[in-house]
């Protein structure tokens, strides 16, 4: 099995193959192209030969353009979903809920406006493309998080290279070879290989404003890159999201829903909760709840109907996990090692009795491990969940009239209460700190696909 790259509007094959790895048997099950550097300054060309006639479209045009790739994502929804469960590892039941929702975003997309603005008698300000934005995914969620970069820079007037993961590229690259067939040539492009591309786009001369979603260190070498040339960039990086469950909150009420959000897409989701923070005198019964909880959830090959969750998609995360939690020093009530047998499975894991500022709690661990710590005070809980170099989402459990003074204390981009990692698409999400530059989603999102040009008209002549 094989899936081409989209340059121009065309297929392209490569001389060199990637190996895409079934994460859930830990076997090679296809191959993806791996692009040349020829073949990125193509797609790159393709893209900004297409640009002026895209741009010059009428916004009505790029919406009934998106409404289209919507319309075609939702006609191919199943084997684009197949695809994904078999790279990534998720339950194909996730994976068909994934391609749904990416399907939806085109049209909840279409429906935003840039809008222009009269500033003054004579002055107006209107919003402009960039030009060609590249889009550089993750693996835990690649076909929504390459449309929550596509359907935005598509509507402002941009053209596209769409750069997937090395661990995931299968069903980006058949999506957008779906797409492309309606867009005109070069409009949406997509290039995959090896770690050292996504460099190479990044710093290509030709790429006017790079959209990356992944690893802090990665976003770092990108806003490096990115000054130097001074080329925009938006970064949505990692996050260590802490919950905070007010005293006297009834954790029979919400341990359900921290466990399940803890657990999301077995724990590759930047927005899950990663660490949970309740009084000290709840500490041992709410991780109590949380460890029977575990024992529910079926790990196991997506394409098995039983399976409540699936692998880790990278190895490598199978044993830095391990590691993380092994040197924690905290009592392991329910997992805690990899899965025998095969596969990258690692169990649903609750860890307590942590000393302070482990690398287990400061650090994102990507995986189904729920820290619970204890607090005696509600501030030394807020300064616990600020105390990291991430800043991404939080949260808070309890009466929301308690939750709103703390809530305003917490350093990061979402505060949810009583709930966790709501990601919607006319909600801006955007991290502080090492978390990220800039936000995505809805009509904050789609300005950050343009730049600002003003028209002053004198008034003598």
């Amino acid at each position: 099995m094989t899936e081409p790259m989209t340059i121009g509007g065309a297929p392209v094959r490569t001389t060199v193959s990637l190996p895409v790895t079934d994460p859930a048997t830990g076997e090679v099950f296809a191959y993806g192209p791996a692009c040349s550097r020829d073949q990125l300054d193509a797609a790159v060309h393709a893209a900004r030969g297409a640009f002026p006639e895209w741009a010059a479209r009428s916004l009505d045009e790029r919406r009934g353009s998106l409404r289209t790739c919507g319309d075609i994502l939702t006609a191919h929804r199943h084997e684009v979903a197949l695809l994904l469960t078999r790279e990534q590892g998720k339950p194909l039941a996730h994976a068909l809920h994934e391609v749904d929702l990416s399907a939806k975003w085109f049209g909840q997309t279409a429906a935003l406006d840039p809008g222009h603005e009269v500033l003054d008698e004579g002055v107006t300000l209107r919003r402009v493309p960039h030009g060609v934005v590249a889009a550089v995914t993750p693996f835990n969620f690649p076909i929504i998080l390459s449309v929550c970069k596509i359907a935005p820079a598509l509507l402002a007037g941009n053209t596209v290279v769409v750069k997937p993961s090395p661990l995931t590229p299968l069903a980006t690259l058949r999506m957008v070879a779906l797409l492309a067939a309606a867009l005109p040539p070069g409009v949406l492009n997509a290039v995959s290989g090896t770690g050292d591309l996504g460099p190479a786009v990044c710093e290509h001369a030709g790429i006017d404003l790079v959209s990356f979603t992944g690893s802090v260190d990665v976003g770092r070498e990108i806003a490096r890159g990115a000054g130097a040339r001074l080329r925009r960039v938006v970064l949505e990086l990692g996050g260590n999201d802490p919950a905070i469950v007010l005293p006297g909150t009834p954790i029979d009420d919400v341990a359900p829903a921290l466990f399940a959000l803890s657990m999301i897409n077995s724990g590759q989701f930047c927005a899950a909760v990663k660490r949970i923070y309740v009084h000290e005198r709840d500490r041992r019964a709410l991780a109590g709840l949380l460890a029977d909880l575990a024992t529910e959830v079926k790990m196991g090959n997506g394409l098995d109907q039983e399976s409540t969750h699936g692998p880790l998609t990278d190895p490598a995360q199978v044993d830095r996990v391990t590691r993380l939690v092994a040197g924690a020093g905290g009592k392991v009530l329910t997992g805690g090692t990899p899965l025998d047998g095969i596969g990258h499975f690692f169990p649903a894991t609750v860890v307590t009795d942590l000393p302070a500022n482990t690398d287990l709690e400061r650090q994102e661990q990507f995986a189904p491990v729920t820290p619970v710590l204890g607090y005696t005070d509600l501030e030394g809980a807020l300064a616990a969940a600020n105390g990291t170099e991430f800043g991404l989402g939080a949260s808070l459990w309890g009466e929301p009239e308690q939750a709103t003074a703390p809530a305003r204390e917490i350093e990061a981009g979402t505060v949810w209460i009583n709930t966790h990692g709501d990601l919607r698409h006319n909600v801006p999400f955007g991290g502080m700190k090492s978390s990220g530059l800039g936000v995505e989603y809805g009509y904050w999102g789609l300005l950050e696909y343009t730049r600002v040009q003003v028209t002053n008209i004198s008034s003598t002549r």
